[in-house]
């Protein structure tokens, strides 16, 4: 159950209504999730949280959309956010992702997510080698 109802008319607010039309533009589609659309009721959130998803996840970089998407949905898993996993698998699915890319990543989100359990239980401590500033693993002579 939300904790915000959706905002009746969003976009006769201004600010709501060119953040809308800049989503429909970057994303090629008229459809606005729940999410967005409850966000409206604050504009100011609705407009930064936008320009960052935005530049995160729509502007060309080093990764490719679909590898974007499918780290999104492990962070999502590893969060709990039952929304998001089911936003993000469906963005990845049209990106091209296939049912055995699906298998591939929840396997990969299990292990990881059993594997980190092991090594905060057992607080195993880090190995000197994967400290990226290698004196930092030092002992002081």
């Amino acid at each position: 159950m939300s904790t915000q109802r959706l905002p009746d008319q969003p976009e006769s607010d201004p600010r709501v209504k060119a953040v809308f039309d800049d989503m429909r533009a970057v994303r090629q589609t008229d459809f606005l999730n729940s999410f967005w659309r409850t966000l409206a009721f604050d504009p100011g959130l609705l407009e930064r949280t936008w320009a960052e998803v935005k530049q995160v996840m729509a502007v060309p970089s080093l990764l490719d959309p679909l590898t974007k998407e499918m780290i999104y949905i492990a962070v999502s898993v590893a969060n709990s956010c039952s929304f998001c996993v089911h936003s993000h698998t469906a963005a990845a699915k049209a990106k091209g992702m296939t049912d055995a890319q699906y298998g591939e990543l929840l396997s990969i989100i299990a292990v990881a997510g059993k594997t980190n359990q092991l090594a905060s239980a057992l607080q195993v401590p880090v190995d000197a080698v994967f400290n990226a500033d290698p004196a930092a693993g030092r002992t002081p002579a």
